[in-house]
């Protein structure tokens, strides 16, 4: 009753048909891409471990060198669509209100067992309820940095150099999740504006000690890898910045990523669990699909009856 959400600087969509790499560079969080190479550690800790840190030292300084390729040669191109728009939860739904009908996000609740005064969240709690009359907004994004890739990794497999080619997908993987990175902060700073004072170093931010959250359809808050056709409609994905999804809902290319944006302080991610019988026909009503449908692609969150 007492929180008033914060108005975007700069409502609606905005595009970013080719982004500069080298902006990304210092949002790389490395320690994902020595997993990749089945290395375990922590940037920059594994550079200096006892076991590993020679060999992850030579593959970082391989890294380097690849990544001051592609940039200096502009090999690889990065683009990113988001958007702000006006929006109320209505039950566990979300409507968002660019057009008329309005687009209708559609999430679903924890239903696990909880102690007393520990909340079933649904990502819809984060955004005022349309009956209070509150004014609130969601924002939807879509950036890749894998134009490029599967051209240049397939020059490297004709060179039979396959260490390459995997190299330039490992880090197109790590530029993606840095444009995502940059995206939201310039988001909370700048467009949406809510956290116009931020001032955090890049530990901070894969510490994810900001305000507000960017869930992607398909994770663990909201698994359902459907609801990307709502968010490509909503951007215009395909056509602003030429990434597709596949009939399994897929990105294409693979170093893409999508997701909303939630600013209520007290957003935080969670995950869905294992839900009932009752909640998928629920939330089939809600899409208009067949419960058969809800339950193909939310099978491994559904509770087994014989459980």
């Amino acid at each position: 009753d007492s929180y008033t959400p914060p108005a975007p600087n700069q409502p609606g969509i905005k595009i970013f048909d080719t982004y500069n790499l080298s902006r990304l560079v210092d949002y790389i969080d490395w320690s994902p891409f020595f997993k990749t190479w089945e290395l375990t550690g922590k940037y920059p800790q594994i550079l200096d471990d006892p076991v590993v840190g020679a060999e992850a030292g030579q593959l970082f300084a391989d890294a380097n060198h690849l990544l001051d390729r592609i940039m200096a040669d502009d090999l690889l191109t990065a683009r990113a669509v988001i958007g702000i728009f006006p929006a109320n939860s209505v039950g566990d739904d979300i409507e968002i209100y660019p057009s008329s009908p309005p687009l209708t996000v559609h999430h679903l609740r924890q239903q696990m067992s909880k102690a007393a005064g520990r909340y079933n969240f649904c990502l819809a709690d984060f955004v005022a309820p349309k009956e209070t009359g509150i004014k609130d907004h969601l924002g939807a994004f879509a950036v890749t940095t894998g134009i490029g890739v599967e051209a240049l990794a397939q020059r490297f497999e004709q060179d039979h150099d396959d260490y390459q080619s995997i190299m330039v997908k490992a880090l197109a993987d790590r530029l993606v999740e840095a444009l995502a990175e940059q995206m939201h902060q310039r988001v909370r700073q700048q467009f949406w504006g809510y956290a116009s004072s931020e001032a955090l170093i890049n530990d901070d931010l894969i510490a994810e000690t900001y305000v507000g959250i960017r869930p992607a359809p398909g994770y663990p808050a909201c698994p359902d890898h459907t609801e990307k056709r709502i968010l490509f409609d909503l951007l215009q994905v395909e056509d602003q910045i030429g990434v597709e999804l596949t009939e399994n809902f897929a990105m294409t290319p693979a170093a893409s990523i999508s997701g909303w944006y939630f600013s209520h302080p007290d957003t935080r991610y969670f995950g869905l669990g294992r839900i009932g019988s009752d909640q998928v026909a629920d939330y089939a009503q809600r899409k208009r699909i067949s419960i058969d449908e809800a339950k193909r692609w939310l099978r491994p969150s559904i509770v087994d009856d014989s459980e």
